[in-house]
């Protein structure tokens, strides 16, 4: 089968969700490494912030709080900043026509940035909320701008355009 034309295949749209805790730290997941359902080209990655897609007639910031409990059980949060433009990746060369379905070139991502109002209790990425199958198979708090370096490399530049997206939210991001 020939590999499809990059230039011909649309972007998904996406969500991107920058949890923020009281210190001013970013939730991030490791991925699962088996069974990766979205995106096989990131199986085994290590680490990135929840994000996913935009189901059809659903608004961004809809999408933002559905991935966000799906994949973490999270509901104590509460929008502090949304990202000024869309963020774009590409997938690699191997992966066209393979990742995401075979059907896109890359994701067209809408970041959101929540602070977590609520108790770490809350947060469960091995049975996540509406039972929806777990993407992430462990979790911590981490600094925004490690990120970049923590997520699969053909996503590392969208990811410096979150962390420059969100490097004025005031720390720390609690009420308090």
């Amino acid at each position: 089968m020939p590999k499809p034309i990059r230039e011909d295949m649309p972007y998904r749209d996406c969500v991107g969700i920058a949890l923020f805790n009281d210190k001013g730290q970013v939730f991030i997941g490791r991925r699962r490494p088996e069974d990766d359902p979205e995106d096989s080209a990131e199986a085994g990655a290590p680490w990135q912030m929840p994000q996913g897609g935009i189901d059809k007639g659903e608004a961004p910031i809809e999408a933002a709080t559905r991935e966000l409990f799906e994949e973490t059980s999270v509901r104590s949060a509460r929008l502090i900043a949304e990202a000024p433009e869309w963020i774009y990746y590409d997938l690699p060369d191997e992966a066209l026509g393979i990742a995401l379905k075979g059907k896109y070139r890359g994701q067209r991502q809408r970041w959101f940035a929540f602070a977590f109002t609520g108790e770490e209790a809350e947060i469960n990425v091995i049975e996540p909320g509406d039972g929806h199958p777990s993407e992430f198979d462990a979790w911590r708090w981490e600094e925004l701008t490690r990120t970049p370096d923590l997520i699969v490399p053909f996503k590392h530049d969208a990811y410096l355009k979150v962390v420059a997206a969100f490097a004025d939210i005031p720390l720390p991001v609690s009420d308090g």
